[in-house]
């Protein structure tokens, strides 16, 4: 399989980041790729206004722009986006929720099957002083799908630190899971996030592609305490837990490819699935 990722920095215009997801899902395909991975949150930033008034269903413009894009590309695109809800009784009135969702569309290759999966993140970010599950409706369902004779498993940013969940996606057949994700910036963050991807790679003897946000800012706010807007880094874990490719701060775009083969090799020498 070849896979991409594209490290982009999201602006609080969905038209704009709709054409901007759609032009890199035409370069891979150009490139060969068989999926393409974007970030959490690629619709709409997180920490630019209110969620549930730019969040559209499945069906809506931005889905189905890309929809047809990576179908018509005969690529499967994963890409972060806002869909409605619920609504919840607060303390401060009532707050209308949006799922954050993990949508997985195009085709199997120019003749290949459809690719329709919609994953809705299960773990909220409720940390470090921020809560997602004010404004976000926690998921309950894994999700798959079938990209170019694998099976890939679709996750999304806070999941990386709950590695039940990735050996539930490895036991239920993943031999690929993929991460968009928007890391949060601060002491040490750079640091854990590396080393949670190397290590759920590990837990679960799977690849691992995690595509992230850009640094808003830049190299100027690197390091800068912020709400969960980027930090780069996106990157592909082998199941050993080497990195194959990997991006830095700014906005990117890297391919790698990888193999069944070194996935079943590994999980013979270190067969940790059947452990526990």
């Amino acid at each position: 399989m070849r896979i991409s990722l594209a490290q982009i920095c999201s602006v609080p215009d969905v038209s704009r980041n709709t054409d901007a997801v759609c032009e890199l899902i035409m370069r891979a395909s150009s490139e060969n790729s068989d999926l393409i991975v974007f970030p959490e949150a690629s619709m709409y930033p997180f920490g630019q206004g209110r969620l549930d008034t730019i969040a559209e269903p499945l069906d809506g413009r931005f889905a189905t722009t890309v929809r047809e894009t990576a179908e018509a590309a005969g690529i499967v695109a994963v890409v972060g986006m806002f869909a409605p809800a619920d609504s919840v009784e607060t303390e401060k009135g009532t707050r209308h929720r949006v799922d954050n969702v993990a949508l997985a569309v195009g085709r199997d290759g120019a003749d290949g099957d459809r690719v329709d999966a919609a994953y809705r993140k299960i773990h909220c970010y409720d940390a470090f002083g921020y809560r997602e599950s004010d404004t976000v409706r926690p998921g309950n369902e894994l999700e798959y799908f079938q990209c170019a004779g694998m099976t890939v498993g679709l996750s999304t940013c806070y999941d990386i630190r709950f590695p039940q969940q990735f050996k539930d996606l490895a036991r239920g057949g993943a031999q690929v899971i993929v991460v968009p994700t928007s890391w949060s910036d601060g002491p040490g963050k750079r640091d854990q996030w590396r080393t949670l991807t190397a290590a759920r790679a590990l837990d679960s003897t799977t690849w691992i592609a995690a595509a992230g946000q850009a640094r808003p800012g830049g190299y100027d706010k690197v390091g800068q305490s912020d709400g969960p807007t980027g930090i780069g880094h996106s990157v592909v874990v082998g199941p050993d837990g080497t990195r194959v490719a990997e991006l830095g701060y700014t906005c990117g775009y890297v391919t790698a490819t990888i193999d069944t083969d070194r996935l079943n090799s590994v999980r013979q020498s270190i067969p940790v699935l059947g452990d526990d």
